[in-house]
């Protein structure tokens, strides 16, 4: 099983932005077909989706991220990104990358002034 590694996290001000970085350890061609996620668990909250990225490309967002947050992927250095603008106090959670049966250990994001 790969494991996942976050990086990026920390404190912000609201409208700053951050962006995420999840390395693999997982081999390209285990990598490279993989949907890639990003989820988020805030205080007394399920874990949520955020964004996702197929291996061709195709990306989603939750309704209360769209047109802020971006995924994006790199397969040649097996890495994926979450690039987030606009932050938002209600942003604040621990931020997990996710494939396959894979989740990192998670980054904590702070929103706040």
């Amino acid at each position: 099983q790969a494991r996942l590694m976050e990086s990026g996290g920390g404190l912000v001000q609201p409208g700053g932005s951050l962006r995420l970085t999840c390395t693999t350890t997982a081999i390209t061609s285990t990598f490279n077909p993989q949907t890639l996620a990003w989820y988020r668990q805030a205080p007394g909250r399920q874990r949520e989706l955020v964004a996702s990225i197929t291996s061709q490309g195709t990306t989603d967002y939750a309704d209360s991220v769209k047109d802020r947050f971006t995924i994006s992927r790199d397969n040649a250095r097996k890495k994926f990104y979450l690039q987030m603008n606009s932050l938002k106090p209600e942003d604040t959670a621990v931020y997990y990358c996710h494939f396959g049966y894979s989740w990192g250990r998670g980054t904590q994001v702070t929103v706040s002034s």
